[in-house]
């Protein structure tokens, strides 16, 4: 099974591509212009143990919303597109990461319906050229077009702390929520479908 995507998106806002492969080895590669971001997605494709490619050119001279809104919808389409109808899946994780002070809490449904909550804030507004807000930004865009139920929420005294963890916290429960489990046939769901 080859669970692989490559998904591009532009507007007058941005131009990204995003290759991801959901069995990966943790292997990243991120341009997206804001370095704070590329550091959590190559955090995200290490502990998550997907392999990650995205580039971003976008209108930073604005401010980083929208590069990071839309990097955040074309990995949701390229996990959505990879993960397919969801056959033999976990489908359900839960995980608590810490880092220094900081800890993150994330509970995940990989179940066709989009949903997220956030509970918590963030110690300071900006971490780099990184506006910390745009981190449950980030993941509601993710979990919309991923098609997933993610509630997450974070707690600490540093903002770094608080977003990394986050972002750890989200790929290790998504690398368990999509892990296959050979004791299942069909989509994990009394209805017979995740897809639809």
């Amino acid at each position: 099974m080859t669970r692989r995507a490559t998904v591009a998106r532009e507007t007058a806002e941005t131009t990204i591509e995003v290759t991801l492969a959901v069995d990966g080895d943790g292997e990243s590669t991120a341009d997206t212009g804001i370095g704070f971001l590329d550091h959590m997605l190559d955090s995200f494709a290490k502990h998550g143990l997907f392999d990650l490619e995205v580039s971003c050119d976008g209108d930073l001279h604005i401010d980083d919303h929208h590069t990071t809104e839309d990097v955040a919808i074309t990995l949701g389409e390229a996990f959505d597109e990879a993960l397919g109808d969801r056959t033999g899946i976990a489908r359900f994780a839960d995980r608590k990461v810490p880092l220094d002070e900081a800890v993150a809490g994330v509970v995940v449904d990989v179940s066709g319906r989009p949903l997220f909550e956030f509970e918590g804030e963030f110690s300071q507004g900006r971490v780099g050229e990184f506006t910390s807000a745009m981190a449950p930004h980030f993941f509601r865009s993710l979990a919309t077009n991923a098609n997933l139920t993610l509630h997450t929420e974070v707690s600490g005294e540093n903002a770094h702390h608080e977003i990394e963890a986050l972002f750890k916290a989200v790929a290790r429960a998504l690398d368990d929520a999509t892990r296959p489990d050979d004791r299942r046939e069909g989509a994990p769901s009394t209805k017979g479908t995740l897809s639809e």
